[in-house]
Order: C-alpha cells, then sequence, then structure tokens
C-alpha cells in the first residue's frame, strides 16, 4: 500500500507539467531508439552474412589426398591417389557428426553447344549429394541421380552462366552440350549463386556424375588446366623411333578412343580428386575432423606415428574472422548510440534538480505533516524510472519503426533482437535509477523549517 501511494504521488508530480516531462523523456527516446535501430540492423547484417557464408559452405570441409614425394622433393597437394568414393561412404556411415559426403573430380575443359563455346570455371564430376553439402538448389528439371553415376550416364546440371553463355534464352532441358567432344544431356538448371566472397562466379559450373567425368572425359585426376587447349602430338609422323621400334608388337590391339569412350572398362581402384563433407553444425566441425580422420586412417592402414596421407580443410577461420568484424562494428554502433542514452540520462538528473528546487515548498509541507526523508527519496527516484520506462517504452516502438523502414525503403538486412528490447528496458530503468537518485537524495536532505520559507 505505501508503494502505490509513493507510484500515485509520483505520477501526480509528473503529471503536473506534462510537456516538461515529455521533453525530459525525448533524450531516452533517442538513446533507446537508437540502440534497437543499430541493433537490429547489426543482427541483421550479421545474419545475412552468416547465410552468405552457409551458401559458400560454412559447415564445408575438403578432404584431399596428401602429397607424393621421391628423393626427399615434394610435389604438393593431391599428388597422390588415395581417396575412393568409398571413403566418403564410410565417412557418412561411421561419422555421427557428418551430415552428408559429396565426392569430387575436377576438370576443365571446352563446352560446345551449336556455334557457341565456353569454357566453365567449374566442371565437377560429383554425386546428387553434392546440392545438400553446397545447400545448393535446382532451378529448372531435376537433379541426376544415384543410378546415372552408377551407370555412367552422359548426363549434367548447369549453372547459370552456362545456361546465359551457351543457350542464349534457349531452353536447355532436353539439348545435348559436348564436353570435350562428349555429348552430355543436360537434365537441370542450378539455381543462382552469385560471386562469392573471393569474387569467382559460382553460377559458371557444370555438374555431371564422377563416373562419367573420370571414364569419359579426364581419364585422370586434378585437371585443373584447359585440357581442351593443350596440343595433341600427330601419331602419324614416321619418326626414328616408328622406324626401330624399342619395343616387342602388342598381341592384342589396342581399343580406340571411341570404343574406350562408349564401353569404359571397370576397375577396382577408383581414385577422386577429393571430397566434400558437410558437418552437422559449426559446433561439430571439430568432431567432424576427428571422426574422419580415424576412419580414413583406419581404412588406408596408417599405423602409429605415421603421417596422414590426406588433409582436412575447413572454413573455420574465414567464418570466424567474418564473424569477429561484424560483431566489432555492431558494438561501435550500439557505443554510439549508448551514448545518447548518456545524454538523456543527464537531461534527466538537470531537470529533477529543477523540479526539486521548483517544488521545495511542497517538499516542506509534506515533511512538516510526517513524511519521512526515505518517503521524498522514493517519490523521486520513481518520477525518473518512470520517466525513463515511458521514454524508453516509445525508444522501442520508434527504434523498430526505423528499422523496417530502413528495411522497406534501403533493402538493408533486419533482424529483429528480444534481447535488445529487454536490455533496453533494463537500461532505461538503470538510467532513471541512476541519475535520478541525487535529485531525489537532495530533496530528502532538505530542512523542513527552510523549505517552509523558501520563496
Amino acid at each position: 500500500m505505501k508503494v502505490y501511494r509513493t507510484f500515485r504521488t509520483a505520477l501526480k508530480g509528473l503529471l503536473r507539467n506534462p510537456m516538461r516531462a515529455m521533453l525530459t523523456t525525448l533524450g531516452i527516446v533517442i538513446g533507446v531508439a537508437a540502440v534497437i535501430a543499430m541493433m537490429e540492423i547489426g543482427a541483421g547484417s550479421s545474419a545475412a552474412i552468416r547465410k552468405s557464408i552457409a551458401g559458400m559452405g560454412a559447415n564445408v570441409l575438403d578432404v584431399r589426398p596428401g602429397a607424393a614425394s621421391s628423393g626427399g622433393i615434394t610435389f604438393g597437394a593431391g599428388t597422390t591417389t588415395t581417396l575412393t568414393p568409398e571413403d566418403g561412404e564410410a565417412i557418412l556411415k561411421e561419422c555421427p557428426a557428418v551430415r552428408n559426403v559429396a565426392p569430387l573430380v575436377h576438370t576443365r575443359t571446352q563446352v560446345v553447344y551449336g556455334s557457341r563455346n565456353w569454357v566453365p570455371t567449374f566442371i565437377y564430376g560429383t554425386t546428387p549429394a553434392y546440392l545438400d553439402v553446397q545447400n545448393w538448389t535446382i532451378g529448372e528439371g531435376a537433379m541426376f541421380t544415384d543410378r546415372d553415376v552408377a551407370n555412367a550416364n552422359k548426363v549434367c546440371v548447369l549453372g547459370q552462366t552456362l545456361v546465359r553463355e551457351l543457350f542464349q534464352g534457349q531452353d536447355p532441358i532436353g539439348r545435348e552440350i559436348r564436353i570435350k567432344n562428349v555429348s552430355f544431356r543436360v537434365v537441370g538448371v542450378l539455381g543462382r549463386k552469385g560471386a562469392n566472397m573471393m569474387g569467382m562466379d559460382q553460377d559458371d559450373i557444370i555438374l555431371a556424375p564422377w563416373s562419367t567425368i573420370k571414364y569419359r572425359v579426364t581419364g585422370s585426376s586434378l585437371e585443373d588446366t584447359n585440357q581442351s587447349a593443350a596440343s595433341s602430338s600427330d601419331s602419324s609422323v614416321n619418326t626414328l623411333n616408328n622406324l626401330y621400334p624399342g619395343k616387342q608388337p602388342a598381341l592384342y590391339p589396342e581399343r580406340s578412343a571411341t570404343q574406350a569412350a562408349d564401353n569404359p572398362m571397370p576397375v577396382r581402384f577408383a581414385n577422386i580428386d577429393h571430397l566434400r563433407v558437410t558437418a552437422r553444425s559449426t559446433a561439430a566441425i571439430p568432431a567432424a575432423i576427428e571422426q574422419m580422420t580415424r576412419v580414413l586412417r583406419e581404412r588406408h592402414r596408417i599405423h602409429g606415428e605415421e603421417p596422414d596421407d590426406f588433409s582436412i580443410r575447413d572454413m573455420t577461420q574465414m567464418m570466424n574472422t567474418l564473424s569477429s568484424t561484424t560483431t566489432m562494428m555492431t558494438n561501435l554502433l550500439l557505443s554510439v548510440a549508448m551514448i545518447s542514452l548518456v545524454v538523456g540520462g543527464v537531461g534527466i538528473m538537470n531537470i529533477m534538480l529543477v523540479s526539486v528546487t521548483e517544488r521545495t515548498r511542497e517538499i516542506g509541507l509534506r515533511m512538516a505533516v510526517g513524511a519521512r526523508a526515505g518517503d521524498i527519496l522514493r517519490q523521486f527516484i520513481v518520477e525518473a524510472v518512470v520517466l525513463c520506462l515511458v521514454g524508453g517504452a516509445l525508444g522501442i516502438v520508434l527504434g523498430h519503426g526505423g528499422s523496417l523502414l530502413v528495411r522497406m525503403l534501403l533493402r538493408w538486412p533486419v533482424e529483429t533482437s528480444p534481447a535488445a528490447i529487454a536490455a533496453a528496458v533494463l537500461v532505461s530503468a538503470g538510467v532513471g535509477m541512476i541519475f535520478g537518485f541525487y535529485p531525489a537524495w537532495k530533496a530528502s536532505r532538505l530542512d523542513p523549517i527552510e523549505a517552509l520559507r523558501y520563496e
């Protein structure tokens, strides 16, 4: 009951000068609105960056073959043939922290359709799991199937850049293109992704079954150069070696290139360039790396202190760098907005001091009829807190509305932050108590006799 009376008395004191009370809260309104707007815009920017990284593969791990060496000379990563599609199947089966795995075979060569040609940045032989690993979607048509991979069918899926350069507005679904003189039927078109964070066009890509790229197109691993630009020697030239051969003639005629492409010979060991793995979450990346290392060492029969014949790469460092940059910018904007709250608090303290001076006779009269110093202290603190809470509520509405307006007009990403709203309420109450304490304390220390004599 005592708290209720104090609260009612404080409200009556504020309503005597409503215009002054509104102007007093203006600093808090602006400060809280700036905090809310900055927090929501910062949260939206962070979410957009996380989405961008997820599109690149925030949880993606690359498992690459190790490096071959001879006579103390190391030839670099990927120069050994240690990874197979079966390794990917074992990782998916035995590693709980792994969500999906896609084998990859690279090549780069000319693609021809009709009278037009193009050399894509990426030609990947893979499986349908690649879409899930890279968080990609199909824009038109459909993805090739696991049956196409098993049968080495000549089907492919194109990126948007290939569709634009080769077909120029025509529907590519069902049409045939040639990759290194091998015909592929287009079964789907990938959704648009745009450039990645390094500026490379992610839509300049072709996906096909890895078995088809491996057996029908490349015939070898990790071809990064433009194969169509490589010069081929004419075997019909009658050189001295052909006149006097140094090797025994073959007992059986060699198969032509056409026969080898149409009827690939099954092999027991089919190496791939690398495996692309996605973890179940960013937090699961260390566990996924540990589990994959254990599985691959066991499958490759690596014992004791022997070095790994593979390497695992992740994007954690890039993601942490971008996240820390975004957090730093958000905190900087928040610090600037907090200055407005401090300025608003100083304004409230000034107005409360003026109010104490104006109401000196009232304070003396209340103390003369029995009010204690604690009652006067609580009354003025409640007045300051009410002013700040009202200003905080108006600031929340104004800040949220401002962030929505920014999203509508500027198309900036914005994300509502309940934590920022709760923090704004607490900060408003704290500012009222901190900056309202001194005027309230000064009012409670007045001498009743002197207060009643004050003119």
